[in-house]
């Protein structure tokens, strides 16, 4: 009986141990400094890695995508959604000290958004920030979480053009040497302190060097295309994968030649969704001839997505267009897609040339569309607004959602072809890494299981 119970004792005692072991583990850890690499530029719009850690928007979208508040505490509308306005949080502080006010919103907001806002004026009131606009603006919570509306200091208490960029983030800068962003933690950050002490972004990383860091220690987080998840799968690397949320769309210019719609049809029919997604994607993310996915609608499957040569030839009828232009706006998988599109479209009997990578007056452009949230009208908005078609959405039903992105896709000014998750791969002492509803990685959440 006494060996029972000094045995069922010492067994527990092992248990304690474990759990104990188990939650310091587990528990976040303050301290050190987060590695982090990209290929592309920290600062550029939209989705570059910095912006975030710096910047805040008025509002946010948490990790499911739900709108929650951010530098304004609450907003409301009135007069059918014509105008909002937006309280902001006491107390917020720029990074150099200065208090958030309405007017530096008011600044900062139009500085960053002109001719595409979904407001006409935007105005400081007191505590508030005050948007009108002669058409309803139901998702304008929504779109204000968005990459462009972040805000940013333009101007000090002395008047003055600050020197670098300056927010209320959970990170602020401190420098900028031999393509190394350097931040520091903001200990005075609205939100609280960030876990880690400082953090370390490598610019303009090819994304072979960024794995090959991330294998030998010099690096924590690194990107993976989404053409090049299975490879990291079968290199069994820690890999976090979103939603798709990013639409690869080819954009049509509606001038010219193209200015007939059936030429623009024709060139929607030619081209071939599957091949770009078996071949050049791998066959990550769905083909989709839809401008939201399947997730958020239930009613993307009614888009056709099968090529249909004969229908691209019957479209064009023998019209001529001279030789057309095609650009990306990427490199990599996204040139490849590029180049099988341009040959699609020369067996539609076109002529086309591939235009300089990020050529602006192509007359076929291949990029990635953003989007976030989990309100369907005003995640359809946002993407209608990066595409260049500026329109309110006050569409709430999957019925009227569906008539208007029908009214929309008519046009063959955007068309439509993959929605591509956002992928990052962590190294072993990183913790509680999540991404966002967007697919950027929440980095100010992050912790490190060692202080290095």
């Amino acid at each position: 009986m006494r060996w029972t119970v000094l045995r069922r004792f010492a067994i527990s005692c092992v248990l304690t141990a474990m759990t104990l072991a188990a939650t310091a583990r587990t528990r976040p850890h303050y301290g050190g400094t987060l590695r982090v690499e990209t290929a592309g530029d920290a600062w550029e719009r939209p989705g570059g890695i910095a912006r975030r850690l710096v910047y805040d928007g008025l509002t946010q979208l948490d990790l499911s995508g739900a709108v929650r508040p951010a530098l304004a505490s609450s907003w409301e509308s009135d007069n059918n959604d014509h105008r909002w306005q937006f309280r902001l949080r006491p107390g917020v502080r720029f990074h150099d000290g200065s208090l958030l006010t309405s007017a530096a919103v008011v600044a900062s907001l139009t500085a960053s958004c002109n001719a595409d806002c979904p407001w006409t004026a935007v105005k400081a009131v007191g505590p508030l920030v005050v948007f009108t606009n002669d058409a309803p603006m139901p998702n304008l919570p929504a779109l204000l979480a968005g990459d462009q509306y972040l805000i940013t200091l333009k101007a000090t208490a002395e008047g003055k053009t600050p020197v670098g960029a300056i927010g209320t983030g959970p990170f602020q800068v401190t420098g900028f040497n031999n393509g190394v962003l350097a931040l520091v933690a903001n200990e005075s950050s609205w939100q609280g302190r960030p876990f880690v002490d400082a953090m370390e972004i490598r610019v303009h990383r090819p994304v072979r060097e960024q794995w090959l860091d991330l294998s030998v220690g010099r690096a924590d987080v690194v990107e993976v295309p989404p053409e090049q998840l299975r490879r990291a799968q079968q290199q069994r690397l820690t890999v976090l994968i979103s939603s798709p949320v990013a639409l690869l769309a080819l954009q049509v210019t509606d001038a010219g030649a193209l200015a007939n719609v059936k030429l623009r049809a024709a060139i929607a029919a030619a081209v071939d969704r599957s091949a770009i997604y078996n071949v050049i994607y791998q066959k990550q993310g769905e083909v989709t001839a839809s401008l939201l996915p399947q997730r958020l609608t239930g009613y993307s499957f009614l888009f056709p997505t099968d090529r249909d040569l004969n229908k691209a030839h019957e479209l064009r009828g023998g019209m001529t267009t001279g030789p057309l232009t095609l650009a990306t706006e990427g490199d990599g998988a996204m040139q490849l897609a590029a180049q099988r599109i341009a040959l699609n479209l020369r067996e539609a009997g076109f002529s086309v040339q591939m235009a300089s990578p990020g050529a602006q007056h192509a007359d076929l452009i291949l990029r990635e569309i953003l989007r976030s949230g989990d309100e369907p009208a005003a995640a359809l908005e946002q993407a209608m607004r990066s595409a260049g078609t500026m329109t309110q959405i006050p569409a709430k039903s999957s019925a009227e959602l569906l008539k208007l992105e029908q009214t929309v896709l008519d046009e063959k000014k955007v068309i439509p072809l993959l929605d591509l998750p956002c992928a990052y791969a962590t190294g072993a002492r990183v913790r509680d890494l999540r991404l966002r509803a967007d697919g950027t990685p929440d980095l100010a959440d992050a912790s490190l299981e060692t202080a290095q």
